[in-house]
């Protein structure tokens, strides 16, 4: 099961969705930008991966700029790629299990440890039915 972010591109220190200005969301292209920055991407059609030797981070790309993208990540590494090119151009994560932001500066206190403990409640539900 992957682990589903968002990036946002915005003016605007978002600290809870709810509270966001979409006036000051800035649309960039996204895709040029993951191209540039990460070697190993892998492309099939629309789909990408950026590959590393514990993680994978898939996307699909867009047709024209956009403020915000998802982002499906797979190992806890894949995060840490995403925080280090969000600190180099300003960009905040959400975490769309969690339903909040996340510290890029401190990610511990709401990064993968969470993801695993709300997929283990997910889980432990579905065994419960």
């Amino acid at each position: 099961m992957s682990w589903d972010i968002v990036i946002f591109n915005s003016k605007q220190k978002i600290t809870s969705i709810e509270e966001m200005d979409e006036e000051l969301l800035v649309a960039i292209d996204f895709d040029k930008i993951l191209q540039d920055f990460f070697l190993n991407i892998e492309v099939n059609g629309e789909h990408r991966s950026i590959k590393g030797a514990d993680f994978s981070v898939e996307y699909f790309i867009n047709n024209e700029p956009v403020s915000n993208k998802l982002f499906n990540l797979y190992g806890e590494h894949a995060l840490f790629e995403l925080i280090r090119i969000s600190k180099t151009y300003n960009w905040q994560i959400f975490d769309m299990g969690m339903g909040e932001m996340i510290n890029i500066d401190d990610p511990a206190k709401n990064g993968f440890h969470n993801f695993q403990n709300y997929l283990n409640q997910l889980l432990n539900k579905r065994e419960e039915q």
